[in-house]
């Protein structure tokens, strides 16, 4: 088994543990993670909430729908303001882990480029990634 991956905000006053591996990110350019994160994108990682644990304080609550038009609940530390994760209302068995929030980062990378419609014009993204103007696209069934 490998060690769970810890994280947190800035002041410290919340802590918490991820079990599940995290390895591919994807870039958010949403207008919404402009705004929540303070810069071009927000990027994040698709985890199961079973495999989320927080050790050490609670986090704030911020919901709003998103650009999809599905509520979007952003955990947030309610003394420093770093953003910790965000679940979608109709979806509550996945969460989107704000990653800038692990203590480390090895063996992670940007995969995919969500939202980039509106992409600041400042805000670099990769020719060789997979890119989207609006969200994520559904997954393919398998053949």
């Amino acid at each position: 088994m490998t060690t769970a991956l810890t994280g947190g905000c800035l002041c410290a006053a919340v802590r918490y543990e991820v079990s599940a591996p995290v390895e591919k990110l994807i870039a958010c350019h949403c207008t919404d993670c402009q705004h929540a994160s303070g810069t071009g994108a927000s990027v994040n990682a698709m985890i199961p909430s079973s495999a989320f644990r927080l050790v050490a304080g609670q986090t704030k609550v911020f919901s709003k729908p998103a650009d999809s038009g599905t509520v979007l609940h952003r955990h947030f530390c309610a003394e420093c303001g770093s953003p910790i994760f965000s679940q979608r209302a109709n979806t509550p068995e996945n969460m989107v882990l704000k990653v800038g929030s692990l203590d480390r980062h090895e063996g992670m990378k940007v995969v995919m480029n969500i939202w980039t419609r509106s992409r600041r014009p400042w805000t670099l993204v990769d020719p060789q990634l997979e890119s989207h103007p609006m969200g994520r696209p559904a997954p393919r069934p398998a053949t």
